[in-house]
């Protein structure tokens, strides 16, 4: 499960950020991304650290201020090969594929499994979320299965084998 949070206003979404919280099997994970560039590939700072209690992270940042404003859920599955990074999303609208590395192993990565440039998709999870809403007409506000259940006409995904390459940047 994943939680985004932003300032008063959507600041941190006006400059391009992101801060999220995550709960990854047992773990909790505290995320911030810059702002980055975008062209063929998306690249951006990621600073990430574990937390301990995510109930009491949750608890800081509402007193600093952040409130959630998305949250989403998927499965993952994950490769590497000490190079780059290979995940398979399984999300409530679709299943999405991210590239992590750099740019030449990004666009050799995905010629072996078969994607093209014209394929390449850099929209995050939210934006992909509203899409999809206003494809399926659905009223759900967060991207969950739970929220999402029965929302396309077979209750099945309607984005299928997408591929979202970003470039994972340094802290």
């Amino acid at each position: 499960m994943n939680t985004l949070y932003d300032l008063p206003g959507g600041l941190l979404r006006t400059r391009g950020e992101l801060l999220r919280l995550r709960k990854y099997g047992a773990e909790w994970v505290l995320t911030h991304k810059s702002g980055g560039t975008t062209g063929r590939h998306k690249s951006r700072v990621e600073i990430e650290t574990r937390v301990a209690d995510g109930s009491k992270m949750d608890t800081i940042l509402r007193a600093l201020g952040y409130a959630p404003s998305f949250r989403y859920e998927k499965f993952r599955a994950e490769w590497t090969d000490g190079k780059g990074h290979v995940v398979v999303d399984e999300t409530p609208v679709g299943n999405f594929s991210e590239i992590e590395g750099a740019p030449r192993w990004i666009d050799a990565t995905a010629n072996k499994l078969g994607v093209t440039e014209a394929e390449y998709i850099t929209t995050n999870y939210a934006g992909l979320f509203l899409e999809w809403k206003a494809r399926t007409k659905s009223r759900a506000e967060e991207m969950t299965f739970k929220a999402t259940r029965g929302a396309s006409p077979q209750g099945q995904p309607i984005l299928h084998g997408l591929l979202r390459p970003t470039r994972r940047g340094t802290s």
